[in-house]
């Protein structure tokens, strides 16, 4: 029966294409290659170099102007490492992108979608070695509001392995279009359940956090290019359901970004009470943290992207630094056919 719905389902997707006049067929490349080299001191087993290429091909069949199926590949070469592709994932979803509403189910890219979460909830690693979501976004949007909802499946439950997704939603206000002030917000929660088989002493874990920032752009009001300014409040949620409640860790975070031609600066501040995140950065996990990156682009031609990260991790006692270089290419969606009636 199942063989029968997928058979439907595509004889349906091609006989609406070929009715449609504005519908077309395009290809999508992009690539990052990345070497990141942290020495960290807080946490000696984290310090190593994360260094390799990733690069993702799909085609796109685009029913109208609003649906679009995409399906392709995204892997992953470490410098160094064998066989070749240390993973592949596949991109494979729908997508329905309106005035004001993007819908997206499958397998899609996070870049562009949740790359602007705070370190402290998602760490910058996920762009290397998770790119892509795997369940179900949605974001809705006009000129004064943005807001977005997703699921993102990380474990299947089977016989071994765990149940786990991540969902969360995020957004940001911005109540006047000349002003400088906005309100953002980001939350997520992951639920970590266990296998079939349960083992002795195993419990059903939840675990995420959240952030609300008050936040000010002064961009083009300086002789800098840009310039934002953002704080606010953290909290985490952790607890082993049938053990213990939620523990609920607080603080205070800020930020500040400027920019000045191909040179930048990003601040991030932490002071609280540790939060241990199992997605976000360990770097959270200390009462007080500091992290300054110094950012140099040394070209910026066309669809072609290169930087130069040094990055200085303060907390009490230690101090630890990062560099890193990372160069993205991205050729946009090129159309190869396009249907006629």
């Amino acid at each position: 029966m199942f063989k029968r719905i997928y058979l439907l389902a595509f004889f349906s997707i091609i006989t609406t294409t070929a009715a449609l006049a504005q519908g077309s067929l395009d290809i999508h490349f992009n690539a990052l290659g990345f070497m990141d080299n942290r020495e960290y001191k807080d946490f000696v087993a984290r310090s190593r170099t994360y260094s390799g290429v990733r690069t993702t091909l799909d085609l796109g069949l685009n029913l109208d102007s609003m649906n679009h199926f995409i399906v392709g590949a995204n892997g992953i070469h470490e410098f160094g490492a064998k066989p070749y592709f240390l993973k592949v994932n596949p991109v494979a979803y729908y997508s329905f992108t309106g005035k004001n509403w993007l819908f997206n189910a499958g397998a899609f890219p996070r870049e562009g979608l949740l790359d602007d979460y705070p370190r402290a909830l998602l760490n910058d690693t996920l762009r290397y070695y998770r790119p892509n979501v795997e369940g179900l976004l949605t974001r809705f949007h006009n000129a004064h509001f943005t807001e977005t909802a997703w699921i993102d499946w990380v474990s299947r439950q089977t016989v071994t392995d765990r149940e786990q997704f991540l969902f969360g939603f995020s957004g940001k206000y911005r109540p006047s279009l000349t002003g400088p002030f906005y309100v953002s917000h980001y939350f997520l929660l992951m639920h970590d359940a266990g296998a079939e088989v349960l083992l002795p002493n195993d419990h059903i874990q939840d675990n995420g956090g959240g952030q609300i920032r008050l936040g000010l752009d002064l961009s083009h009001k300086t002789i800098l290019d840009s310039l934002s300014i953002e704080a606010g409040g953290m909290m985490s949620f952790e607890r082993v359901r049938g053990v213990d409640n939620f523990q609920t860790p607080k603080g205070f975070v800020a930020n500040a970004y400027l920019s000045w031609k191909r040179f930048a600066l990003f601040d991030e501040f932490y002071k609280g009470q540790g939060s241990h995140i199992i997605y976000g950065d360990a770097f959270f996990e200390k009462k007080t943290y500091n992290r300054l990156d110094i950012i140099y682009t040394p070209f910026l031609y066309k669809r072609v992207k290169g930087q130069f990260i040094l990055s200085l991790h303060q907390t009490p006692g230690y101090s630890s630094n990062q560099e890193a270089f990372r160069v993205t290419v991205d050729l946009g969606r090129r159309t190869l056919v396009r249907f006629k009636e």
